[in-house]
């Protein structure tokens, strides 16, 4: 390949590299009350058990 395909791989690369660095840098937590947070838990806890119970039959 010519020199000048390796330099735009290179680019496209490091682009995509560091958008990914960016955006994780500037992803935040989410503050959840603890309500919210068991809300989660029950409802995870309740996918789980349908996953289960779908395995089984």
């Amino acid at each position: 390949m010519p020199w000048y395909v390796w330099l735009i791989l290179i680019l496209v690369f490091g682009f995509v590299i560091g958008s990914l660095l960016v955006l994780r840098d500037t992803a935040k937590k989410l503050p959840l009350s603890e309500e919210q947070l068991e809300r989660i838990r029950q409802r995870n806890a309740e996918q789980d058990a349908e996953e289960r119970r779908e395995k089984e039959k």
